[in-house]
């Protein structure tokens, strides 16, 4: 009967009473086209209509004998008039798409304005702890934590500990590589208990390359944290590993394992405490580097509270270690900072000959934003200014594990732009083959704090780097001698169409940078210094 009503209604208006779906065309129109084809496929016994710029004078009287059903836009920052022809023609059948082909039905409530502001989706039914109604999601903390046995201690060996965010292995980036080695340096004096977040259930045995050198390595499932970034006085990422479960295993192996000293791996565990706190980079410089650029108050809001935070946490430490000249200073003159650059293995990464061709290389794991940002301004910006010069040039990017999970969480789209030339490599276990293939390597870093270690393997492969000032920073490089530096598109794009035209020029840079990494970057130089550190710590404790 209520259908029968609802025809005779329709009809009386002169309108068709079986609701159709009208897709708009409200921006990028490939996005657009595999919306359409979604909708298509989520809706097939519906009739489709597709509304464009082109045509939209046309579909605004075709619409009008007919009923909207659903009314398909894609969403974007900039007003478009055929996003207000839909919400005209059907204001309460909105489905919204963002750039990422996420999708929402916009309603009258919180939610759909977070999805129109461009939370992800993922993040639009988020609240804050504080918050006085009823959440719909909360943070987890797994209890899963796991103790796998390594290397048989010696009554000779003294015992100390390591805190990480993660696994330092696979050495899929830069942060995994600096672990591992100097992990494998300290395991020459002290027997090692490591303590590492894992995403998984933390039940699978780790890789015994780690296992090798490490006494004792205990996993700790890391936390799922389900609340808004913007919502807390301390930055999200430290509240990301707040564990307790990590808490009682650090107190438990303290007694069971008796190490005598802890070292705290990155900034956002600084409140677990400890003796050393390793400043990969100075991340309030980084979050710095982005307010200044993007100079919105969210941009702001993330660099106030990783300064307040960080310049806190490194006084509760005896020693800080920092990456370069440039991060001591960061801190201040009143924070003692000890600086163990960044190395590079240089009986792994050996010279090669150079192969003809024009084959561009750019590593950077995605799971790091500024790699992503880095990528945006390579394939954006500069790319566009090569692409026709020179027809025969290629690129390789490697963008580590799960890379498009992470670019959809950075970037605006659901994935980087397609291009038959360049070519898109996940996680890469071995990646001397790349630098064998290599004829220029960049590192188009447009935002960065610490120092590249892919810059200092490419160093000791003999190939020369194009970078960003940001790219080599902390190296001690010198433009023209021992890599090429731009910063503006044009003057990045410059130095690879020059470098690839003159290749007595690029194998000069190549030399010039791998007698550099010989004489500063060797993995034993800098792990004596870390061994000088906990002996320093050490002396005066009582085993």
């Amino acid at each position: 009967m209520k259908q029968r009503l609802k025809r005779w209604i329709f009809r009386l208006l002169g309108k068709d009473p079986e609701g159709v779906v009208v897709v708009f065309e409200t921006g990028d129109s490939e996005l657009c086209r595999r919306m359409a084809e979604e909708v298509r496929a989520l809706e097939p016994a519906r009739r489709h209509f597709l509304v464009t710029p082109r045509n939209a004078d046309e579909m605004r009287t075709l619409l009008r004998r007919y009923r909207i059903g659903l009314a398909v836009v894609m969403l974007g920052r900039q007003p478009h008039v055929l996003r207000r022809m839909a919400y005209r023609l059907a204001p309460r059948k909105i489905l919204a798409y963002n750039t990422r082909l996420e999708r929402h039905h916009l309603r009258a409530n919180l939610a759909s304005l977070l999805f129109w502001r461009g939370v992800p989706l993922d993040r639009i039914y988020l609240r804050p702890r504080w918050w006085p109604f009823p959440q719909r999601e909360r943070s987890v903390i797994p209890e899963a934590a796991s103790v796998f046995e390594g290397r048989a201690c010696s009554a000779e060996r003294r015992r100390i500990a390591v805190l990480s965010p993660y696994l330092p292995y696979p050495l899929s980036h830069g942060g995994a590589v600096r672990m591992y080695n100097l992990l494998r340096e300290l395991a020459r004096e002290f027997d090692i208990a490591l303590f590492a977040f894992t995403e998984e259930r933390a039940r699978a045995a780790p890789d015994v390359a780690a296992l090798s050198f490490c006494a004792r390595i205990v996993l700790v499932a890391k936390p799922r944290y389900r609340e808004p970034r913007w919502s807390t006085l301390l930055p999200p990422e430290v509240h990301e590993f707040r564990s307790p479960v990590m808490r009682r295993a650090l107190e438990r192996e303290r007694a069971a394992f008796g190490y005598e000293a802890l070292q705290v791996e990155y900034t956002q565990l600084a409140e677990y405490g400890g003796d050393i706190l390793v400043e990969h980079d100075v991340t309030f410089d980084l979050f710095g580097q982005i307010a200044r650029r993007e100079r919105t108050l969210s941009a702001r809001w993330d660099y106030w509270r990783w300064r307040r935070f960080e310049t806190r946490a490194v006084r509760r430490f005896r020693d800080v270690v920092v990456m370069s000249k440039k991060d001591a200073e960061m801190l201040g003159p009143r924070r003692a900072s000890t600086v163990i650059e960044n190395g590079v293995d240089l009986d792994r990464f050996t010279p090669a000959p150079e192969p003809s061709g024009q084959n561009l290389l750019f590593i950077g794991s995605f799971r790091h934003f500024p790699n992503v940002a880095a990528y945006r301004f390579f394939v954006e910006r500069v790319w566009p200014l090569l692409r026709d010069k020179f027809p025969e040039a290629s690129v390789t990017v490697v963008c580590g594990p799960d890379h498009l999970v992470y670019w959809r969480a950075f970037a605006d789209s659901p994935e980087p732009p397609a291009d038959p030339r360049v070519r898109m490599l996940g996680f890469v276990a071995e990646v001397r083959p790349l630098y064998e293939q290599a004829n220029l390597v960049l590192a188009p870093t447009t935002v960065s704090a610490g120092t590249n270690i892919k810059v200092l393997e490419a160093m000791a492969m003999e190939r020369a780097v194009v970078s960003t000032s940001s790219g080599c920073a902390g190296l001690g490089l010198l433009h023209g001698h021992s890599v090429w530096v731009g910063d503006s598109p044009e003057a990045f794009a410059a130095g690879i169409a020059t470098l690839l035209a003159d290749a007595d020029r690029r194998r000069q840079i190549a030399l010039a940078a791998r007698l550099h990494a010989q004489r500063n970057f060797a993995w034993t130089a800098l792990g004596e210094k870390q061994l000088a550190m906990f002996r320093t710590i050490l002396r005066d404790r009582v085993r």
